[in-house]
């Protein structure tokens, strides 16, 4: 497939890619669909706009295209993305893993901040724990590729995702819709919307109730009451507005929202068998063995609320504040046996609000869009490295616990502004910039004890945390006495600009060119084991070319063309001391960099009234810059295939059964390192099959779909841990924990699922 790919990558760049943005239509639009493409609107630049006239590589899929393809979660939208990865991570069913164009962040420990960010209704998720969103609710997601520097501000370095949940209707609805699939699949979900005040003031409902068995199953747990289902779902989701239209020009918004996943803990499948016990390669990749309890939680919350007042027939203004918390208790086993060889509980704790204020004016030749934005978050976690085996063995110890806890707190203010001036009918500037303004303060504790410490007593008989103290690590000595007793802090500010041209040819032609910035704040090592320095910020340069174009409202083909240099990138090793196993060091720095090129196309032909086609393309060609300091060389960009492909056919019947709409999909990822350090998890090309037929009344109040997802039952790693060193010659050599520790997590197989809903 890969040399298929090599000898038509031309071809395919420039005449067959097809985007996703614009895809199939649900059945309540069917009866009033006309011929030709879809008119869609986004706000990539914080302002309504033609997708057509955007200069910024986005993809928006909208609610008929989600519902069409059954799509319930966030991570399924990277399909339709070209260059884009959106996967759930190891060790928790609900934590993301997100890059794009070769950017972003793996490690989901507190303090460390994600390459692409996450956005509810313009609220910023700072965490990936909980950022696997379930859908509820929702009116389109739109995938901003490349820096956002300017408008959406620090730590979008590779791009952004919003998810934008529905306006109410101001009429009194209700919807409830019932799931039944593969591994007895139970969804609920009772959505909703009641007028207070007519025509003023409205609330609206939503509620979801998600449970699946596992995949698989831990054969075996710490516990024998423990439930032992793997890749299980059990989570809830709940939203509540409050929408008053004070006025034609005045708007207010007050939403709150709250999940919950008591899934299990995520079960990493062996690659190789134990040294030190029976645990061999399961027949499952499902299928695992932990020493710990199978239980875990992800709570999250969140209360926002939004003004948009309509000033002037020119001037509009908008203010948005918000408050989140989230808190994760997980039980990670590194090396998946029964055995203590490499088990770490861990609890993460987060909270942050932001506000920002928002100011959009269109003038005769130009329009603005400007706002000061400020956000203050802590971020707070505590695990313990178990090594028991290791201690039993090598020390003659009851066991062996590395503890680590500590905060990174942020503050950060910033300011920017983005105007786009009409240099004559056709040729446009655009020109923006932003100003922020980071501090940024840690502590880290770290300490090693003689015996096994849970965060948690009980349920491993025989172990107690005992008499221990760890000390403070990461911090500042304010009386000169030689101990660290206040948080280590450093400030850093960033100018990041955005200049562009646009150039629209007539009126269904605009061709595009870009200059933008972006960076990723710089933070605290929050494993660290000295009292070092903080990594310097990353920062990215992109530059872009790109057209879109619609050919007589039949054919739409929109194709970018990029390139970015990431300097300064954050890169962490953890790695054990050589010569003495009770360490466990782990280093945070910056590296030289990386640099990207590559080509998006998105390509939409309605082939007829009821009959469309889409494509999407991405490729890239990344390439890490060599650094004497890395010991270890980085073999390339992980997460990040050099081709994905997406092929779909959308087709409509209107009927007196009613509308009927028939998808079918194909997905292919390019091979992929999971690590940048090692080719030991090395994910092998795949493609993967989706078939969807749903239904609507004519009535337009019954509705249904049936889903079909990974037909060929498709199995590739998304995320691992590798704790061993692979010789030349195939051998391993043992590494932490003194075993073959050498585990992958994998996307979910193929599932069927039925969807029947009722609405008025």
């Amino acid at each position: 497939m890969k040399q298929l790919f090599n000898r038509s990558i031309c071809a395919l760049a420039v005449t067959t890619a097809l985007t996703t943005s614009v895809a199939a239509f649900a059945a309540e639009d069917a009866k009033k669909k006309e011929a030709g493409l879809e008119h869609i609107e986004v706000t990539a630049r914080k302002s309504m706009e033609n997708l057509q006239t955007v200069p910024v590589a986005v993809t928006s899929i909208g609610e008929s295209e989600l519902a069409e393809n059954g799509i319930s979660v966030m991570t399924e939208v990277q399909r339709f993305s070209p260059n884009t990865t959106l996967q759930t991570s190891r060790g928790t069913n609900s934590t993301l893993t997100a890059f794009i164009r070769g950017v972003g962040q793996q490690d989901p420990l507190w303090g460390y901040e994600p390459g692409v960010g996450i956005y509810i209704d313009d609220v910023y998720l700072a965490r990936p724990q909980g950022a696997v969103i379930d859908l509820l609710d929702v009116e389109r997601i739109e995938v901003l590729r490349g820096p956002q520097g300017t408008l959406y501000g620090k730590n979008t370095i590779g791009g952004a995702v919003k998810y934008i949940t529905k306006p109410m209707s101001g009429e009194t609805e209700f919807n409830i819709q019932g799931t039944l699939g593969s591994y007895n699949q139970k969804d609920l979900k009772l959505t909703g919307q009641i007028p207070l005040a007519s025509d003023k003031l409205y609330l609206g409902f939503g509620h979801a109730q998600l449970n699946r068995d596992g995949f698989g199953e831990f054969l075996t747990s710490a516990l024998d009451n423990q439930d032992k289902e793997n890749y299980n779902k059990d989570l809830s989701a709940s939203r509540l507005t409050l929408e008053y239209r004070a006025s034609e020009d005045l708007f207010m918004r007050l939403a709150w929202d709250k999940t919950k996943d008591t899934s299990n803990a995520k079960g990493g499948y062996r690659l190789l068998p134990s040294l030190l016990t029976d645990a061999p390669v399961p027949d499952s990749v499902y299928d695992s063995y932990t020493s710990m309890p199978t239980s875990n939680l992800v709570e999250l919350e969140g209360l926002s609320f939004m003004i948009d007042w309509q000033a002037t027939d020119a001037l509009s203004l908008k203010y948005i504040t918000s408050s989140r918390e989230s808190y994760s208790d997980t039980n990670i086993d590194f090396d998946n046996t029964s055995l203590d060889i490499f088990d770490v509980p861990a609890f993460y704790d987060d909270e942050n609000t932001s506000h920002e204020i928002q100011a959009n004016y269109i003038g005769d030749g130009y329009s603005i869009v400007s706002g000061i934005y400020a956000y203050d978050g802590e971020s707070c976690g505590h695990f313990d490295a178990i090594l028991g085996f290791l201690g039993r063995a090598a020390f003659g110890v009851p066991g062996l616990t590395r503890e680590v806890t500590g905060c990174n707190n942020s503050e950060s203010v910033a300011a920017y502004i983005q105007s786009s001036i009409d240099l004559t009918e056709q040729l446009s500037l655009t020109v923006g910039a932003r100003y922020t303004k980071e501090e940024k303060d840690a502590i880290v504790n770290n300490g090693l004890a003689f015996t096994n410490v849970y965060p948690e007593s009980g349920w491993i008989p025989g172990y107690d945390r005992g008499d221990v103290s760890f000390p403070q690590v990461l911090g500042t000595d304010t009386d000169g006495d030689g101990i660290l007793d206040a948080p280590k802090s450093k400030d850093w500010s960033r100018f990041t600009p955005r200049v562009g041209l646009e150039y629209q040819v007539d009126d269904d032609t605009m061709v595009f060119a870009s200059y933008s910035q972006g960076f990723k704040s710089g933070t605290f090592n929050p494993r660290a084991s000295s009292n070092e320095g903080a990594a310097n910020p990353e920062i990215v340069d992109s530059i872009e070319l790109g057209i879109k174009k619609d050919w007589n409202d039949v054919l739409r083909t929109n194709i970018t063309l990029f390139s970015l240099d990431h300097k300064d990138r954050q890169y962490i090793t953890v790695t054990p001391d050589p010569n003495d196993a009770t360490v466990l060091n782990q280093n945070l720095g910056n590296i030289k960099g990386s640099t990207v090129k590559g080509i998006e196309t998105e390509i939409t032909y309605a082939a007829t009234d009821n009959l469309r086609l889409d494509m999407s393309f991405g490729y890239l060609d990344g390439e890490i810059e060599d650094d004497p300091t890395i010991a270890t060389p980085l073999v390339g960009l992980s997460n990040t295939p050099d081709y994905t492909l997406s092929l779909a056919a959308n087709y409509t019947l209107d009927t007196e059964l009613g509308y009927f709409v028939l998808n079918g999909g194909y997905y292919y990822r390019d091979d992929y390192l999971l690590f940048e350090d090692s080719d030991s998890l090395l994910q092998e090309g795949y493609g993967t099959v989706n078939a969807s037929v749903t239904w609507e009344s004519q009535e337009g109040n019954w509705y249904g779909g049936l889903h079909l997802k990974n037909l060929t039952d498709e199995e590739a790693m998304v995320g691992g841990y590798s704790f061993t060193v692979k010789n030349d010659d195939g051998t391993y050599t043992p590494g932490l924990g003194g075993d073959n520790t050498l585990i992958a997590y994998f996307n979910d197989p193929r599932t069927v699922h039925l969807t029947v809903g009722y609405r008025f």
